[in-house]
């Protein structure tokens, strides 16, 4: 009661500190820094760069900051040589916890003023996906409440050792770990989460739930070590241990320290978002698993049932099997490592399961014991929170109820010993979803809705493949009709505009119909129909089977208005979709970094043909060509190419920055100016397209399934020295 009667004094004589309001103002200026300076958030989505990359920055700043101003506030009356005085009028403990309560006001204002003032900057530059929750929730788990960690683990490190200069040695390498060593330990990094992306067009449900989970594990750690030192300030004229000694005397307050920390370990040890997978990734066992004898999968099916609003997953999954060895059969599956198996029946009998420690690639092994009747169905329940297999990129997994993706192994248990029947593995799967989201199965087959009730819709889908992959989200659906193939082109409502503005369904007409022509049909279609399914940012896009995936960082305004890829935002477009020849469609081998050889070269020059026939030779020229020649141009006048061993000395930083600058700049301007020499060397652009088509459709060796520059140029018939442009 005596901090609260104290706390209205202390928290005016706060506001009356100049030095306290210096580091407002410098915090809330801070997220400037992640605009132009300190980038952790690597992806190119708009809330990515716009978003996440300020909210951290200011959380890290400003964390530091309030940090060296508590330890100038609690040094404040030793500084002054009062502290007799005012210990003899008010307990150390008291003052302690009423200056700790002052400060945390302050800083929660300081935050609420940031995500203010930031508030139309953010909104200005992320455009037409800006999103209220996400910044809200950006700025209060990324920055705010970086501000209370840094208060605490800086007060608590002065209540240790009382001196002010030890404090700031001791808080300087703790933030310093947290910028470094632990920058890519989601779980470490207390001071800047670790944040890879956060999507545009859909959900960052899961992402979110994880930081708050590191920041609250944290709390209670910085929490209970700030009570221990709380009980450490020096009282009485003794030191540290006695002062500790006469604190404890009451045992709440040792006992809330320890129940704080116990909260901290036990929140650290079941964390439910990364699971323990094997990171080394040439290891296969679960690929190594022998095949059951004498017994075949004749069909399969599942309910799945998903709560957006939790991230969870429950179902129920059936297999009817084939036992012709006349034995006992052991069967084994794929289970996510965050799901629970119970009620497990063959043939309406429980049987023996066991689910190994041993975890790989996202997945347990799940083993069941079969009967040896010939004909035996197996049904099993499962569910939980789906983990992920790599901490630094988190979000593959989002369940949310703008966004879900369930692949093979979290969508149902997966079969790995048992070879399928005449007909295949063949699964019917029932999925329930809210009414507003659309279920997209990857892969041929489409989902219907086969029933409706209560604002929730039931989608069922087939599927022949031993896994499965399902989309489902608030999509928009264009159905397109180009190169002899049914496009079905699905992306996020939240990007329609920038879609529409894009011209993107206009963009897949011409670059289907155009590459279709000159090079053939996608390999990964299946007959006429092929699905174009945007993602939530992945890293990445793969397709097989009748869809691909498209990467939603490749449609962000900013990557839409790349001059590198094209002379407006349709053209971005056309360049990313060119891609689905030119980098899914063929392979390239990017392991030389020294090399122009890459994807990126055949897909600005097919964009700059597309271009041309679209708009004219005279604005090929202009806005492709010439540009290429002066980017060559300028390369070959730089610095450190003309000296490579200056670059070398320099700080490993600058040096990758420079040096990729510099790679990228001939993958996307040097390379496609090669492909216009060769085009001129072996008789045109039609001698060209017919190469080109040649080796689209060359036979891949499995091993090695990449297009080389080494066979681009024994197909032109050309030297590398033939191509040289200095």
């Amino acid at each position: 009661m005596k901090v609260l009667r104290l706390f209205p004094q202390e928290f005016l004589r706060s506001l009356q500190s100049r030095l306290v309001w210096l580091v407002m103002a410098l915090t809330i200026l801070s997220p400037a820094v992640g605009l132009f300076l300190y980038k952790p958030a690597t992806a190119s989505t708009m809330l990515s760069m716009y978003l996440a990359n300020p909210a951290i920055a200011g959380g890290a700043v400003g964390g530091v900051l309030f940090g060296i101003l508590a330890i100038h506030e609690w040094d404040r009356t030793a500084r002054n040589r009062v502290d007799v005085l005012t210990d003899a009028v008010v307990s150390p403990l008291t003052a302690a916890l009423t200056r700790l309560l002052a400060l945390l006001v302050v800083a929660a204002g300081t935050a609420a003023l940031a995500m203010l003032v930031w508030l139309p900057v953010s909104r200005g530059l992320i455009g037409a996906v800006f999103d209220g929750a996400d910044y809200a929730l950006a700025y209060l788990l990324l920055m705010g409440a970086a501000l209370p960690l840094g208060i605490l683990a800086a007060s608590a490190a002065y209540q240790f050792t009382r001196r002010a200069d030890l404090s700031l040695v001791l808080f300087a390498a703790f933030a310093a770990l947290s910028l470094t060593v632990w920058a890519g330990d989601w779980q470490m990094c207390w001071l800047n989460p670790c944040v890879w992306a956060l999507s545009d067009d859909f959900s960052n449900f899961r992402i979110f739930r994880s930081v708050a989970w590191m920041r609250l594990t944290w709390l209670a750690a910085l929490s209970g070590v700030w009570t221990l030192s709380w009980l450490c300030v020096r009282q009485c004229g003794k030191g540290a241990l006695g002062s500790l000694a006469r604190s404890a005397r009451r045992a709440c307050r040792p006992a809330v320290a320890l129940a704080l920390l116990v909260c901290s370990g036990t929140a650290w040890a079941l964390q439910p978002f990364i699971d323990r997978s094997n990171p080394d990734l040439t290891v296969m066992s679960f690929y190594e698993i022998p095949y059951a004898e004498g017994l075949v999968c004749t069909g399969r099916s599942a309910q799945v049932f998903p709560d957006t609003a939790a991230g969870t997953v429950s179902g129920s999954a059936s297999y009817r099997f084939q036992n012709t060895s006349g034995a006992e059969q052991t069967v084994a599956f794929g289970i996510n490592p965050g799901y629970a198996v119970s009620n497990v029946r063959a043939n309406g009998a429980e049987v023996p399961i066991s689910v190994s420690d041993y975890q790989e690639y996202n997945e347990a092994l799940l083993e069941v014991s079969l009967p040896a009747d010939e004909q035996v169905e197996l049904t099993l329940d499962y569910g939980g929170f789906p983990q992920e297999s790599i901490p630094a990129m988190q979000g593959g997994k989002e369940i949310s109820a703008e966004y879900l993706c369930l692949e093979n192994a979290t969508l149902y248990p997966r079969l790995m010993n048992v070879l399928p029947g005449e007909n295949g593995y063949p699964a019917t799967i029932d999925v329930t979803l809210p009414a507003a989201m659309t279920a997209i199965p990857f892969g041929a087959g489409e989902a219907e809705v086969v029933a409706e009730r209560d604002g929730m819709k039931t989608w069922r889908f087939v599927q022949q493949s031993a896994g499965g992959i399902l989309y489902a989200g608030d999509y928009v659906m264009e159905t397109i009709h180009a190169g002899g193939m049914t496009i079905e082109f699905c992306y996020g409502r939240k990007h329609q505009a920038v879609m529409e503005d894009a011209g993107a369904v206009e963009a897949v007409k011409q670059v289907v119909e155009y590459c279709a022509t000159r090079y053939g049909p996608l390999s990964f279609g299946a007959g006429e129909t092929l699905k174009l399914i945007q993602s939530r940012v992945a890293g990445g896009g793969y397709a097989a089977g009748g869809a691909s995936l498209l990467d939603e960082a490749d449609f962000t305004a900013a990557n839409l208005s790349n001059a590198e890829k094209g002379g407006g935002a349709g053209e971005v477009m056309i360049h990313e979709l060119v891609h689905q020849w030119w980098g899914l469609g063929n392979m390239f081998d990017t392991a030389d970094p020294n090399s122009p050889w890459s994807a990126e070269g055949l897909t600005c020059y097919t964009t700059y043909r597309i271009a041309k026939q679209l708009y004219g030779e005279d604005y090929a020229r202009t806005h492709y060509v010439e540009p290429w020649q002066q980017a060559v141009d300028d390369y070959y006048l730089n610095f450190y190419v003309r000296h490579p061993e200056y670059l070398e000395r320099l700080p490993e930083a600058q040096r990758l920055q420079i040096s990729n600058s510099l790679s990228q700049m001939r993958q996307y301007c040097e390379m496609p100016l090669m492909i216009l020499k060769a085009e001129k060397l072996v008789g045109g652009e039609a001698a060209m397209d017919q190469i080109l088509h040649a080796l689209f459709n060359r036979e891949l060796d499995p091993m090695y399934p990449y297009l080389t520059y080494e066979e681009f140029l024994d197909a032109c018939g050309l030297t590398e020295e033939a191509l040289d442009l200095a």
